[in-house]
C-alpha cells in the first residue's frame, strides 16, 4: 500500500465517537430498487443505442430469490464472539416505478407502486427469479441477516423523471417501455442525477420533498413492518433543508460523506467536514462510513486485502468499522459470475476478519446510531424478530 493510502486511511479515523470494542456494520444501498429489468431488457436497450455508463447499468437487478439464498448463506456461515451472524443494513426504497400503470396512461404521469406489489408482479412475470423472493426477504428480516432503513420513497429524482416525460424524452420512454430505470442521461441540468432522489436545481425545491419523505416513511412501514430511523439519500445527496423533513418522520440517524459537497442551489456548493456523531441542528446523528468494500468494482484492488487494511485503521483509533457497499456486488440475474465475485470476496472478508479479530462484533448501522446517540438499552427492546439472539450492547 503506497503512503498516500496509507496516511488517508489513518486520517479519515481521526476524528469522530469512539470504542474499544470492534463492532463492524455492513450498510449496503440500494435495496428494494428496480434499475435493470432483465437481460432481454438490456438488450433491447443496447439495440436502441442506450449507453452502459457503469456496472449499475449492466448488472443492477432487483434482487432475486438465488441472490438472496446465496447471500444468505455466506452470512450465515460466520458468528461472532456473541453467536451473531454477520448483519446487512440494506438501505433500501419501499416503492418503485408502476410501470404497467404508466403505460396504461400513456406516460403521461408518474406512478409508483409498493415494493410488495413489485414483487408480486415479477413472481408472476419471471417465477424463476422471483417467486418466492418477497418471502425470503421477509425470512432473512426475521432471523436478523438484514436490518433494512430508508433510502428514499424510490431510487429517481421526479423533478428531472416529469420534465422528461412531458419531453417524451426517448430515453426514458425506452427504459419505461423495458420496465427499467437505467442507463439515463441528466440532461440540462448540472446538479441533478436521475437517480438522486433529493438532488435540485433551486433550493426552494427542497420543499417539494416534504410530501416524498413522509410518504416514503409511511411506505417503509408498510413493506418492512416498523419504522425507520436511519436514512441515507440516494447517491448521498440531500440538503439540511430536508433534516427537520426527516426528524419529522422518525428519522435519527443520517448517514453522509466525510467532505460533503453540499449544493446550496444554482450550481453553488460548499464543502461540508463530517464525521461519525456529529449532531446537526435538529439532534440528529451523523454517522459516516469508513470502510469500502465494492468487490465488482474493477478498479485494480485485491478488495479483501484493500477492505481488511481499512477496518485496521478504524480499529486501530478505536472506531467502528463501518462499511460501505452496494446490492450490485451481490446481483446475478444478469450476469452469474458477478454475484459469485461478490460473495466469494464477502465470504473470504468475513473469514479473515474472524481469524483476525476473534472478538469482533456484528451489529447493523441503525444499532450503532442508538449506541451513539446513548438510546439503546438491550437486545429484549429490538424491533425485530430475530434479535432475541443479539449481544446485549450495554
Amino acid at each position: 500500500m503506497s503512503l498516500k493510502r496509507s496516511l488517508l486511511l489513518n486520517a479519515k479515523n481521526t476524528i469522530g465517537w469512539r470504542t474499544s470494542r470492534k463492532f463492524i456494520v455492513f450498510a449496503v444501498d440500494d435495496y428494494g430498487n428496480v434499475r435493470l429489468h432483465s437481460k432481454g431488457a438490456r438488450k433491447a436497450m443496447d439495440e436502441a443505442g442506450m449507453k452502459v455508463y457503469n456496472r449499475f447499468d449492466a448488472y443492477d437487478t432487483l434482487e432475486t430469490r438465488e441472490d438472496l439464498e446465496a447471500l444468505f448463506e455466506t452470512l450465515g456461515a460466520v458468528k461472532d464472539e456473541n453467536g451473531r451472524h454477520p448483519v446487512f443494513t440494506p438501505f433500501a426504497v419501499p416503492c418503485n416505478i408502476d410501470f404497467e400503470a404508466m403505460r396504461d396512461n400513456g406516460y403521461e404521469d408518474y406512478q409508483y407502486e409498493l415494493l410488495t406489489e413489485t414483487y408480486s408482479k415479477l413472481s408472476a412475470i419471471d417465477p424463476p427469479a422471483y417467486e418466492g423472493a418477497w418471502d425470503l426477504w421477509k425470512k432473512g428480516m426475521r432471523q436478523g441477516l438484514m436490518v433494512p432503513q430508508f433510502h428514499g420513497r424510490e431510487h429517481l429524482n421526479l423533478k428531472l423523471f416529469r420534465e422528461k416525460l412531458q419531453k417524451r424524452d426517448p430515453e426514458l420512454i425506452t427504459a419505461l417501455e423495458n420496465r427499467s430505470y437505467t442507463s439515463i442521461s441528466s440532461g440540462e441540468y448540472d446538479t441533478i442525477s436521475p437517480t438522486a432522489a433529493f438532488d435540485f436545481d433551486k433550493r426552494e425545491e427542497n420543499r417539494d420533498f416534504h410530501d416524498v419523505i413522509q410518504t416514503g416513511l409511511d411506505a417503509f412501514e408498510e413493506v418492512y413492518g416498523y419504522r425507520s430511523n436511519h436514512f441515507i439519500a440516494p447517491r448521498g445527496q440531500e440538503h439540511p433543508d430536508t433534516h427537520p423533513m426527516l426528524l419529522e418522520g422518525g428519522i435519527s440517524y443520517i448517514d453522509t460523506p466525510l467532505l460533503k459537497k453540499e449544493h446550496q442551489g444554482g450550481g453553488k456548493y460548499k464543502t461540508v467536514f463530517n464525521y461519525t456523531g456529529k449532531v446537526n441542528s435538529c439532534g440528529q446523528h451523523f454517522i459516516v462510513r469508513n470502510v469500502v468494500f465494492e468487490p465488482t468494482d474493477e478498479r485494480g484492488l485485491d478488495w479483501v486485502e484493500f477492505t481488511l487494511k481499512q477496518i485496521e485503521a478504524a480499529f486501530r483509533w478505536n472506531r467502528p468499522a463501518v462499511i460501505s457497499s452496494h446490492r450490485v456486488n451481490f446481483c446475478g440475474h444478469i450476469e452469474e459470475e458477478n454475484r459469485k465475485i461478490g460473495l466469494a470476496a464477502l465470504r473470504k472478508l468475513l473469514l479473515k476478519v474472524m481469524e483476525r479479530w476473534p472478538e469482533v462484533e456484528f451489529i447493523s448501522s441503525n444499532e450503532l446510531g442508538d449506541l451513539i446517540s446513548g438510546r439503546f438499552r438491550d437486545s429484549s427492546t429490538a424491533m425485530y424478530e430475530g434479535h432475541s439472539g443479539n449481544a446485549s450492547l450495554n
